[in-house]
């Protein structure tokens, strides 16, 4: 047997079977009531006709859901008589001397009803074999998608990590010797400042080789200077250009120095000295600069 054949014996069979049970105490009770004061055929009658009655209105209904159809009139009337035959039967409990056990069944006729209507949603939502395949092959689909893309996310988020972890260690180990190298260049530098502000290197450097810092006008004397770090530009050199004077070099580093507020620093002066096309040496320049300066504090 087919599962939907299977599923529609277990919503019918249990109606069918209350059914006739419910149709069967009705018809006892009427047989009990009407025997009585009537021949038992005429009571028989009566009886099959309330059955017979619910049964026809039970099968047209049924009809109806078949066909897709449906009407209120047929399934109140289908009702009014599962109220009927449970009015019999509670009526009937009432008049007996224990009435437990008829009203403990009172309440089949309506049940049974209950369960046909049971049975007809059950109908109107039942679906085909191969519409139920389908729909398990859809959702069979859906769930495999759904296990690749969680499979995909895990092994992306898994490589990003990875990566990200890689990027991190190699930047830290950038910024260790960043710092190292750091950490070396400032020591350096902090050598080389000792060094060219120390009272002794100047007589040192004169002790064994030429000044190579002329004195200015006689009024400073001629000096050592070790080389400032920095950097430094490629400065095309100017083959026939005539040497400039003392006096024309202050000149143009007064009208450079000046030239913006606040005055402009050596650095910048010298980037400008060059970009004008003036030449001169660093050692001129940079005496050039000190002579301008120190008039420009001393005045």
């Amino acid at each position: 047997m087919s599962k939907p054949n299977l599923r529609r014996l277990l919503t019918v069979g249990p109606a069918v079977a209350m059914t006739v049970v419910s149709m069967a105490l009705t018809l006892a009770v009427i047989l009990m009531w009407l025997g009585q004061s009537m021949p038992q055929a005429v009571a028989l009658v009566v009886g099959l006709g309330l059955d017979g009655g619910w049964l026809a209105v039970l099968a047209y209904e049924r009809r109806l859901a078949a066909q897709g159809d449906h009407n209120w009139a047929v399934t109140g009337t289908g009702w009014a008589f599962g109220a009927v035959a449970t009015g019999v039967l509670v009526f009937h409990a009432l008049g007996e001397d224990s009435p437990a056990a008829w009203l403990a069944v009172s309440w089949l006729p309506i049940a049974a009803k209950a369960l046909w209507l049971v049975h007809g949603l059950w109908e109107r939502t039942a679906l085909t074999p191969d519409a139920l395949e389908q729909i398990a092959a859809i959702q069979q689909e859906a769930r495999d998608a759904a296990a690749v893309s969680r499979a995909r996310l895990r092994a992306e988020a898994g490589a990003e990590t990875t990566r990200l972890d890689a990027v991190t260690e190699a930047g830290a180990r950038v910024a260790r010797v960043q710092a190292k190298t750091a950490g070396r260049l400032s020591g350096a530098w902090s050598t080389l400042e000792a060094a060219r502000q120390g009272d002794g290197t100047a007589r040192a450097l004169t002790c064994v080789t030429e000044r190579v810092t002329p004195g200015v006008t006689g009024v400073t004397a001629p000096r050592w200077e070790l080389p400032v770090w920095g950097p430094s530009e490629a400065v095309p050199a100017l083959e026939s250009a005539p040497e400039m004077s003392d006096a024309d070099l202050d000149r143009i580093v007064t009208e450079l120095r000046d030239s913006e507020t606040p005055p402009l620093s050596y650095r910048e002066l010298s980037k400008r000295f060059r970009a004008a096309g003036h030449s001169a040496g660093e050692t001129r320049l940079r005496s050039a600069w000190r002579r301008v300066t120190a008039t420009a504090e001393g005045a």
